[in-house]
């Protein structure tokens, strides 16, 4: 029997074209890395008693390479933009798809370039949000939302059947044990998990990795929300679109993606009864936080509000550095951490 393979048509290799000059033109782009503040920031900030704001400044990142030049990589984001255009045509689902795309990419540039200015968080409420944003005219702002639920969340926590387990699983245990679990769920697919020192959080995930950091401690409920915050939806839904044979812009998440993906992974935590009311409260107060940071409160003010939430002061630093990066002691919030509350109730009405 004559077995004939179909070849794509002009169109889908067009796309795939377009798609993966998208795919090489934001692989140097690396957001986090490029506002992250160094340990030497924590340590002076430790032995100074906590007492003095970090002197992170702009001329701090300006000594911290993107590794990229801007405006180059700007100009390549245009152009392929301006081909998407010329080869798919304007209206086209995927040209515009891509083409916005295209537009993101170009304004995190611009934001990373603005490291330590005001115009880094204008950029920065852009692409994910204002704590003062509403979904519909008359709505309650996020910074509302986010109050009403810290409400409720501070009456469970007054549950002693609900006080959160000791955390005594070191990294390296608990990278077993979710190496274990993500064999079970994606056998053969080469996702791992890992140990890192240069990250900010407990635990990250990338493109085929979950990090998590050398220091931190996890219990087994911490395990359960990261295997499926983490496992489930980040590498979850980045391995299916490593699976696009030609829209393969999938497999990368611009800050839109963001959204969607943090809201998506919380509304897993809570449908699966893996997270918990002190997790919630914690995402919770960095809307709070950000919220502070836009009506004017500098980090001593944002770190002071974690330690009355009950944080100790490893956490406080480190709640407060994540919206303070890419910003100044005194500047304005990065508001990627809005994106857990927001992205939640957008993926709620959705599903409603």
């Amino acid at each position: 029997m004559n077995t004939q393979i179909a070849l794509p048509s002009t169109y889908l290799t067009e796309v795939k074209a377009l798609s993966d000059r998208i795919v090489k033109a934001q692989q140097p782009i690396r957001i986090l890395d490029a506002i992250k503040w160094d340990d030497s920031i924590k340590q002076a900030f430790f032995k100074a008693d906590c007492k003095e704001p970090p002197q992170v400044t702009k001329e701090y990142y300006q000594q911290r390479p993107l590794g990229f030049d801007p405006t180059d990589k700007k100009r390549e984001f245009y152009q392929i933009e301006r081909d998407l255009a010329r080869k798919l045509g304007q209206l086209n689902p995927l040209s515009v798809i891509m083409r916005r795309i295209c537009r993101e990419y170009q304004s995190v540039v611009r934001m990373l370039e603005s490291r330590g200015t005001p115009i880094f968080s204008d950029i920065s409420q852009e692409l994910y949000g204002s704590s003062q944003d509403v979904f519909h005219v008359g709505d309650p702002t996020i910074a509302d939302l986010g109050s009403m639920m810290e409400e409720t969340l501070a009456q469970l926590l007054k549950l002693d059947f609900l006080a959160e387990e000791p955390k005594d699983i070191k990294a390296d245990e608990a990278v077993a044990i979710l190496n274990e679990r993500i064999e079970a769920l994606f056998p053969g697919d080469g996702l791992r998990a890992m140990i890192s020192d240069g990250i900010i959080a407990d635990a990250a995930a990338g493109t085929d990795y979950v990090k998590l950091r050398a220091d931190a401690l996890f219990n087994m409920r911490d395990l359960r929300v990261l295997e499926v915050h983490e496992i489930w939806v980040h590498l979850g839904t980045t391995l299916n679109g490593l699976s696009q044979p030609y829209c393969t812009f999938l497999g990368k998440g611009p800050p839109s993606a963001t959204i969607t993906q943090e809201g998506l992974a919380v509304l897993m935590e809570i449908l699966t009864f893996s997270s918990t009311p002190n997790r919630l409260m914690r995402l919770i107060c960095r809307v709070r936080a950000i919220s502070m940071i836009e009506e004017g409160a500098d980090f001593m003010e944002v770190f002071n509000f974690f330690l009355s939430k009950g944080l100790d002061k490893e956490d406080s630093f480190t709640f407060s550095s994540r919206v303070f990066r890419g910003s100044t002691y005194n500047g304005l919030p990065f508001t990627k951490d809005l994106t857990y509350i927001k992205g939640f109730v957008l993926a709620y009405n959705f599903i409603r």
